[in-house]
């Protein structure tokens, strides 16, 4: 097995498609089929099952995956490397992103990345914090931004943003914001927040806990625009991220609360300590670092403050550097 047959492999392990890998490849279908059934022979397994809709890996395939993704990426971060030292950031950096931050700064954060550096390849996946750092382990992404956990992984981090988290109505809900909100003041109300799945139910869980009560949802989403869109119509209530209430808030859909005593959530960058972290790889986090400072700053403006308290604590850190990236946790 070489490198471009690992390479072919996992490019079609990404895409499930014969056709879009070879397009991607820029090669043939025949020799990318050829270089597959090669590789099936050399390790006398079955790697991906064919269906009509396009192939999937098998358990053995999977874990080819697993294993052969990391050697790849070392290969490819020496390439882009070598290339930096003539002054080009380049190559190929596979990121992914909790919700909250893929739906509130990805779409702007890929067109900077696609200007800035037309010689970067951008990926970008959403989901859970667990899933994140599960791939992030494995191999399958260089990076990860991610609600900070309680346990740590043995992954290396860095802080990007502490962020507010905000009691949140429609603008002319019944209820009745008491002064000096509370969260104990939560207990009772009709609530539609993310499921316990979710890394952000988990802090409100902790705070819950924290308060005292207990919190029984009447709805469970975990898409938070559409959480956004169910408070904006109905008389159910959430906490969420001020950046995840940003367009609501700004089209006056929803009014945000703040608590009387701060509470935030804590997003980081997460990469293998083992992992050299590729120039191409720490220039997409900046933009993306700097996307969600400005956008928690921005959303931060039309938030209320529930009394005459402090403002919320919001802690943006400077510039990224590499050093940085290579801390461990």
């Amino acid at each position: 097995m070489d490198l471009r047959q690992m390479q072919y492999f996992l490019c079609l392990a990404e895409t499930g498609n014969v056709t879009r890998a070879a397009r991607q490849l820029n090669i043939v279908q025949p020799a990318l089929s050829m270089q597959i059934a090669k590789l099936e022979a050399e390790f006398g397994k079955k790697l991906f099952d064919r269906t009509a809709h396009g192939v999937s890996t098998t358990p053995a395939g999977e874990a080819l995956a697993r294993l052969i993704s990391p050697i790849v990426r070392d290969v490819e971060h020496a390439m882009q490397e070598m290339a930096r030292l003539d002054g080009r950031v380049s190559g190929r950096v596979v990121v992914g992103l909790i919700t909250s931050v893929a739906q509130s700064t990805l779409a702007n954060s890929s067109a900077t990345v696609a200007a800035r550096y037309p010689d970067v390849e951008f990926s970008a996946c959403e989901g859970y914090t667990e899933t994140m750092m599960d791939w992030v382990t494995t191999g399958q992404l260089d990076l990860a931004i991610i609600n900070v956990p309680r346990q740590k992984r043995g992954l290396a981090s860095q802080h990007i943003l502490d962020e507010e988290m905000v009691f949140a109505t429609r603008t002319d809900s019944p209820i009745n914001v008491p002064e000096g909100l509370g969260f104990a003041d939560l207990g009772g109300l009709d609530l539609v927040l993310p499921s316990k799945r979710h890394g952000l139910r988990a802090i409100l869980e902790a705070q819950a806990a924290e308060a005292g009560i207990e919190l029984k949802p009447r709805i469970e989403i975990d898409t938070l625009s559409a959480i956004c869109e169910v408070v904006a119509t109905t008389d159910l209530a959430t906490v969420l991220p001020t950046i995840a209430l940003h367009q609501m808030l700004a089209a006056g859909r929803v009014r945000g609360h703040r608590f009387a005593a701060p509470l935030t959530r804590s997003i980081a960058v997460v990469h293998h300590p083992r992992r050299a972290i590729s120039a191409a790889a720490h220039a997409v986090v900046e933009v993306i670092r700097q996307d969600l400072v400005d956008a928690a700053t921005s959303a931060a403006t039309f938030v209320r403050a529930a009394a005459p308290v402090p403002p919320a604590r919001r802690r943006g850190r400077g510039k990224i550097s590499r050093a940085d990236l290579a801390d461990n946790p």
